[in-house]
C-alpha cells in the first residue's frame, strides 16, 4: 500500500450553486453544478499543490454517485475509500450568494447523508495511520455510526503528527451545542491541530476571543491552533509561539470554498516544513482566491496562483 501525504474524512456533496448573484433562489434560472463538502474540497485543495490525497465517505448508489467518483479522479482525488450506501441519496447542497458576506445554504441530507454511514469495520486503519496529514471535521462526530468511526480512526493514528480537527460546526447537523462541545471536546484529546473560526471555537471550548480559544485549545493538549478571524486575519499559536496575519482582501463572489482551501493550503505549507507565518500567508492567500471565484473545488488555486499574488504583497 502506497502512503498519502493527505487522508480526509467527511463530508461530500454535489453543489447546486446558481450562476445569478444578488439573486434569491426562487428567482434563479440557472445553476452551475459542482463536487463539494467541506472535507473533499480540502483533498481537492490538496491534490491541486501536487499532493497525494484521498478522502474518506460515501455516496448513494445514484447517478450523482457516479458523478462524484468521476470529479474525485477528475481533481486527483484518490477515490478508493469511497463507498456507495443502498437505500439513501447523495446529498445535495443549494446556497444563494449575495455577496459580500450572506451565503445561506440549504443542505439536502435526509432522512441521513450517507457520509454519516462511515462503519469503523470499513476503516483501512493502516493508510490513516500512515498518512502524513489525517483531517477530520466537526460534523462528522454529530451521528453514529460517523462517530464511532471517527474515534476508531483517532484511537489506531494514536495521535500522531500532523492530526487536524476541523472545527467545522453546522448547527443543523447537531441536536444542541452542548452535544456538540462534548464531542468535540472529546475528539480534542486525539488531535494534535484545531482550526476554526471564533464561532467555531466558542463551541469547542467556550471563548471567542482569538487568543484566549487558542490558548484554551493549547490546554486541551493540541500543539497548534489556528483562529479564523475573518477580515481581521488569523492566528495561530503553539506552546512556543504566537503569529497573526492579517488578510488579503479581494472582492468577494463566494465566500463558502475559502475555508476549505485555507485548510489544504495549511496542508500544503506543513508537508513544505514552513514557518507559520509563511504558511498561514499563504493559506490565507488561497482562501482569498476562492473567495473571489463562484465554486468551491473546481475553483482551488496552484501554488504558482498562490505565489504570485504573495510576491506582489
Amino acid at each position: 500500500m502506497s502512503q498519502f501525504d493527505v487522508i480526509t474524512i467527511g463530508r461530500v456533496s454535489v453543489d447546486v450553486y446558481p450562476l445569478q448573484v444578488g439573486v434569491g433562489l426562487e428567482d434563479v434560472t440557472s445553476f452551475g453544478k459542482f463536487l463539494g463538502g467541506s472535507a473533499t474540497n480540502v483533498a481537492v485543495a490538496a491534490a491541486k499543490y501536487g499532493l497525494k490525497s484521498a478522502v474518506i465517505t460515501r455516496t448513494g448508489n445514484d447517478p450523482f454517485g457516479k458523478y462524484i467518483h468521476n470529479e474525485l479522479v477528475r481533481l486527483g482525488v484518490s477515490d478508493e475509500f469511497v463507498s456507495g450506501v443502498t437505500g439513501l441519496n447523495t446529498p445535495v447542497v443549494f446556497c444563494e450568494i449575495f455577496p459580500p458576506d450572506d451565503f445561506p445554504l440549504y443542505f439536502y441530507r435526509e432522512p441521513k447523508a450517507p457520509d454519516l454511514e462511515i462503519k469503523a469495520s470499513e476503516l483501512d486503519l493502516d493508510a490513516i495511520r500512515d498518512a502524513k496529514i489525517y483531517w477530520s471535521t466537526v460534523t462528522g462526530l454529530s451521528q453514529e455510526p460517523s462517530r464511532s468511526s471517527h474515534f476508531a480512526a483517532w484511537e489506531a493514528r494514536g495521535r500522531k503528527e500532523n492530526t487536524i480537527l476541523d472545527l467545522d460546526y453546522r448547527t443543523m447537523f447537531w441536536n444542541s451545542p452542548e452535544e456538540a462541545t462534548a464531542q468535540v471536546s472529546r475528539a480534542l484529546e486525539h488531535v494534535t491541530i484545531a482550526i476554526g473560526n471564533k464561532e467555531e471555537c466558542q463551541v469547542a471550548v467556550g471563548e471567542t476571543n482569538p487568543m484566549r480559544a487558542a490558548d484554551a485549545l493549547l490546554e486541551r493538549g493540541v500543539e497548534l491552533a489556528i483562529v479564523k478571524q475573518g477580515p481581521k486575519g488569523v492566528l495561530a499559536k503553539t506552546k512556543h509561539e504566537t503569529v497573526e496575519v492579517p488578510p488579503y482582501l479581494v472582492d468577494v463572489v463566494n465566500g463558502l470554498g475559502a475555508g476549505d482551501s485555507f485548510g489544504g493550503a495549511i496542508c500544503y505549507g506543513l508537508l513544505q516544513g514552513w514557518g507559520l507565518e509563511r504558511m498561514l500567508k499563504f493559506a490565507n492567500v488561497a482562501g482569498a482566491i476562492v473567495a473571489g471565484r463562484l465554486e468551491c473545488s473546481t475553483a482551488m488555486p496552484t501554488r504558482d496562483e498562490v505565489e504570485e499574488i504573495l510576491e506582489g504583497m
